[in-house]
């Protein structure tokens, strides 16, 4: 499993995950330098998982064979369920929600879902942008001089193209729309860039950049500090 992925990890969380790109924020902020983090939107990351293309990945990727093989296809082929309460027993129900061109799309568990995306920080990784992952919460982001943050925006473009390419490739998809902007530095950094760094245009949508993001419950603003998931924390406490 990649070193990227919290999920599923031992001695990993959401705690490691965020103190993992919060600590690399800081640090690049400690040096003078502005961070982009980059938040995505996955549509039905846990719902619907290519089970043929789950084990090409697990035999090419994760070198499973033989007997190991068998038992996965047998488990993810012919699944069904029934209800069976009081007594009474409903009738048996295929887990099975579409075919298209032979490829059967059926429901998948946090673990299929993680292992069939193992391959996306490769891709990721190929255009230098930093990534990290809790299950389907994934995080880009990027390090940069303060004067560099208008050349690190192309960056993120191209790769966030990348991905939702490769997403729509693998039966998923990746909702631009929904994606979450935030340049981070120190408060002098900022206010070099009117207090926040460049939009991101992916297609037809336009992202702008937020003073706060929520990661993984943990609301981070533009110049680090946690004043704002502090408030959010007391105020949820009153209601």
């Amino acid at each position: 499993m990649s070193k990227t992925q919290s999920a599923y990890r031992l001695f990993h969380s959401t705690e490691t995950a965020v103190t993992k790109i919060y600590n690399d924020m800081l640090v690049a902020a400690d040096g003078g330098q502005m961070s982009g983090l980059c938040l995505l939107d996955l549509t039905a990351a846990f719902d619907i998982v290519d089970h043929i293309l789950l084990l090409d990945r697990l035999q090419r990727q994760f070198a499973l064979r033989d007997n190991v093989l068998v038992r996965f296809r047998s488990y993810l082929s012919e699944r069904t369920f029934q209800v069976v309460y009081g007594g009474n027993a409903w009738r048996t129900v295929a887990i099975f929600v579409s075919s298209h061109k032979d490829r059967c799309l059926v429901r998948g568990c946090l673990l299929n879902f993680i292992l069939y995306t193992a391959d996306l920080p490769d891709k990721i990784d190929e255009h230098g942008i930093n990534f990290h992952a809790y299950a389907d919460d994934s995080q880009l982001y990027v390090l940069c001089d303060c004067c560099d943050t208008a050349p690190a925006a192309p960056l993120f473009e191209h790769c966030i193209i990348d991905v939702g390419d490769w997403m729509s490739a693998n039966q998923l998809k990746l909702n631009a729309d929904k994606t979450k902007l935030l340049w981070t530095g120190t408060k002098h950094s900022l206010s070099l860039r009117d207090g926040c760094g460049p939009n991101l245009c992916l297609g037809k949508d336009t992202i702008t950049p937020s003073k706060h993001v929520r990661v993984l419950g943990v609301t981070i603003s533009s110049d680090l500090g946690l004043d704002k998931h502090v408030s959010n924390v007391c105020a949820a406490k009153f209601f």
